[in-house]
């Protein structure tokens, strides 16, 4: 049985404590990584699965097993599963300091990688090494957000970057031209322009021609679009490289 279990066999650096306090007292879980997470996406729905083992803790470090009666205070049940379904729901996800300090240090680094893929040096208008944008990122007291992903940090990182390092540097777009016939032009103009960042010419005659800025990743979306809407009638030119301020 887990009560009898002997403190050391669980292991925190292969186990995720999910805690929860309530009524007073402290109630934890011992669950596998990433499980709780998909738990909660509804990705995993077997709390065998889930649990490391089955049982609600005070402690999970010490091995000290939540009573019944402390369970029906706190929950209104002593039935363990439907306490660990609230600890799982409700229950803030422990980590331990070292293992927090790598996944900080790999995140910044996967911040920093995006953000150097997406940017230029605005004078050579050639990409930063991804050693020179941590460097920038620890100039502008840039924090990374554990519980946000690294693609929603990268505006912010940007912003904080421009505004509080020495590092000059902004978002490289690509110079695209995009002529098609009149008739295709007028009816996929407002699909083409929700994929630009900006348009800056836009001609209409025999044929529609626009000349716009977009992030490179967008080449491949227009065409995509192209092929599928106007059977090889149209054609997408890159001109150069840009470089914007990011203002958003």
């Amino acid at each position: 049985m887990p009560i009898q279990q002997p403190s050391n066999q669980i292991k925190l650096t292969n186990v995720s404590i999910v805690r929860l306090k309530k009524g007073g007292k402290r109630f934890e879980i011992a669950c596998y990584k990433n499980k709780v997470q998909e738990w909660r996406n509804g990705v995993e729905t077997n709390l065998d699965d889930v649990l490391q083992i089955s049982n609600v803790f005070m402690n999970v470090s010490k091995g000290e097993v939540a009573k019944s009666n402390d369970l029906q205070k706190a929950f209104g049940t002593s039935t363990v599963d439907d306490v660990v379904k609230e600890i799982l729901k409700k229950g803030e996800v422990q980590v331990a300091e070292k293992e927090r300090d790598h996944d900080l240090a790999s995140l910044r680094k996967e911040i920093a990688t995006i953000v150097a893929e997406k940017c230029v040096d605005p004078a050579t208008q050639r990409p930063y090494p991804v050693g020179m944008i941590e460097k920038a990122m620890a100039e502008a007291g840039v924090s990374v957000k554990a519980g946000k992903n690294a693609k929603s940090q990268v505006a912010e990182t940007l912003r904080l970057i421009q505004g509080h390092s020495t590092l000059p540097i902004q978002r490289a777009r690509m110079r695209v031209r995009v002529v098609l016939p009149a008739a295709e032009g007028e009816r996929l103009q407002e699909q083409l322009r929700a994929l630009a960042e900006m348009v800056e010419k836009e001609d209409k005659g025999e044929s529609w021609e626009t000349v716009m800025l977009i992030e490179p990743s967008q080449i491949r979306t227009i065409n995509e679009l192209l092929q599928k809407e106007c059977k090889g009638k149209g054609r997408v030119e890159t001109l150069t490289f840009a470089a914007t301020a990011d203002n958003n």
